[in-house]
């Protein structure tokens, strides 16, 4: 697959309730060609947390799970837009991007054949969506999330350590290639004319390590923290 002309656009789950879905939805569906889609785990996820937490079956058990959630994820949004089609493999992505579908990543067929990807949650959708981006040659990573990302950039580590993404991020994200950035969701009227015309929106994630100034402005620091499930 020849990724240079994608960007991976990971949606959390917690958008689930948002006013703007289906906007973001319909920005998507016009980015066709150009984008493949990355579900979170939200509430399905969630689920998976509290059940784990209730009857103490181990990680490997909540691994699989939770790969599943964001393939339910998927499945919802696939089912709320035409054009957006569920795929699992490479080979998926590249038949849909061919055909101008636009692809919804199910993760578990290809995760659970790759060694290098713990069953952690301190590897969630945010993770896997650099994780992906690497795999297809993709050369952009936009991560959407609640919040103001109107600075030019952020330390991947400070993103971390505020648990705007996940722990392992800081890994999956400088081995992917990738340049990324985060972007809040009212900034989807942008997205469209940035995806098709191959740049970013939003803060960009920078790999520097983190100096005395400090970590993100306060109005991040209070969003939901982990990530967005699995």
């Amino acid at each position: 697959m020849h990724g240079g002309d994608l960007t991976v656009v990971k949606l959390g789950g917690s958008h689930l309730a948002s006013s703007h879905l289906n906007d973001l939805l319909d920005v998507v569906a016009s980015c066709r060609g150009h984008v493949i889609l990355v579900p979170g785990g939200g509430i399905f996820a969630d689920a998976v947390r509290r059940a784990q937490a209730q009857l103490g079956f181990d990680d490997q058990a909540a691994h699989r799970m939770a790969l599943l959630a964001m393939e339910q994820f998927g499945l919802l949004l696939s089912g709320l837009r035409a054009g957006l089609r569920v795929t699992r493999s490479p080979a998926e992505i590249q038949n849909a991007l061919n055909s101008g579908a636009v692809p919804v990543w199910s993760p578990a067929e290809m995760v659970l054949q790759a060694n290098e990807i713990p069953a952690s949650w301190d590897v969630t959708s945010d993770s896997l969506a650099a994780w992906l981006a690497g795999q297809i040659g993709a050369p952009r990573l936009i991560l959407l999330k609640h919040g103001d990302w109107s600075q030019e950039s952020v330390l991947v580590a400070d993103l971390v350590k505020e648990g705007i993404v996940d722990k392992a991020f800081s890994h999956f994200f400088p081995a992917s290639g990738a340049q990324g950035s985060v972007a809040g969701i009212g900034a989807h009227a942008a997205m469209a004319t940035a995806v098709r015309a191959g740049m970013l929106i939003g803060a960009r994630i920078d790999l520097r390590e983190p100096d005395a100034r400090g970590l993100l402005p306060p109005c991040q620091r209070s969003k939901r923290r982990g990530g967005d499930g699995l």
